[in-house]
């Protein structure tokens, strides 16, 4: 018997967790479609764009959480990369730059794949991309 596999939604640590939910859903365009019961002050939450779920979780109890991110924590999240599917990375470079993200303008890879670059709030890389040839598209 084949694996039934509906989807699939990373989990990512956060270390505020309305500071993150306010870029997913308001910078990316995210719904808040479940918590863990507190709102924007919850421990868990799961958001969704257009068939594509994230679940955010703090990385610390409240009680527990440090003044500042542990900036060792966060470098590590730059070996994390999200990939979303974008087919006009001239309107998401410009929607970033009006939200003041650091942005660069997109570029073509190597292999094929016309990208943009983003960073989330607790240091997780975000690319949006397209085929920038037809031959890229499988």
């Amino acid at each position: 018997m084949a694996l039934d596999v509906q989807g699939m939604a990373p989990l990512l640590q956060v270390f505020d967790m309305s500071t993150a939910i306010r870029f997913y859903r308001d910078v990316l365009g995210f719904e808040l479609v479940a918590t863990s019961g507190g709102g924007e002050q919850s421990d868990w939450v799961l958001l969704r764009r257009a068939g594509v779920e994230l679940m955010l979780n703090t990385a610390y109890e409240a009680d527990a959480r440090p003044p500042t991110p542990d900036a060792t924590r966060i470098a590590c999240h730059a070996d994390v990369g999200l990939f979303f599917g974008c087919s006009d990375l001239d309107a998401a470079y410009q929607h970033f730059r009006n939200q003041g993200l650091p942005v660069n303008p997109p570029e073509v890879r190597d292999y094929g794949m016309r990208q943009l670059y983003v960073t989330d709030p607790d240091g997780y890389v975000l690319c949006f991309q397209w085929p920038a040839r037809e031959e890229t598209q499988a």
